[in-house]
């Protein structure tokens, strides 16, 4: 029985690595067309946001598009989506935790966040999420190795994201307006 337990741990591990591969692939590829997604509004901001957050360790700033397209769209509607989009794209480096990649798992300062993760749960993660972060994807690595429930990460990520967004794209229609 623990053997057959452990077999289906290892399929959930290996289906894990191979999405947040797939996702980080597709992102990468979709990369030198996120300024083509700016003319389609809400669904751009949403598709640039999603892409440039699942790129696993590799930054991509998306929020500049967002900020820019504060100009001419409603600066909430467009951080609520944008914020979406960020926060379910982060799913990649939770998959990539989840999956026990050994990638990062030696490094001291994943370590400290895992250890961190540990103590903090979904609230860490949500501050985390809100604040401007580059280590982020250490973050949703390590809240996957320690097994957090998917829903608990996505739900602290999207509220943080979002926030945030809401927060770049009011700043974007302001300045836009000043100048």
């Amino acid at each position: 029985m623990k053997i057959a337990l452990e077999g289906k741990e290892t399929k959930k591990q290996i289906a894990a690595l191979l999405a947040a591969l797939a996702f980080t692939i597709l992102a990468v590829l979709a990369i030198p067309y996120m300024g083509e997604f700016a003319k389609y509004g809400y669904l751009g901001a949403f598709l640039v946001s999603l892409i440039s957050s699942a790129t696993v360790i590799l930054p991509v700033p998306g929020f500049a598009i967002v900020f820019a397209l504060a100009g001419v769209l409603d600066p909430l509607t467009l951080g609520i989506v944008a914020g979406l989009g960020a926060g379910l794209g982060e799913i990649t480096g939770y998959l990539a935790g989840f999956s026990g990649s050994g990638m990062v798992e030696k490094s001291k300062f994943y370590k400290g966040h895992k250890k961190e993760i540990e103590k903090g749960g979904p609230l860490l993660i949500f501050f985390l999420a809100l604040i401007p972060n580059p280590a982020f994807d250490v973050a949703g690595i390590a809240a996957g190795s320690i097994r957090m429930p998917a829903w608990q990460f996505l739900f602290a990520t999207c509220a943080g994201k979002i926030i945030r967004f809401v927060i770049i794209a009011e700043t974007g229609a302001y300045l836009s307006m000043a100048f």
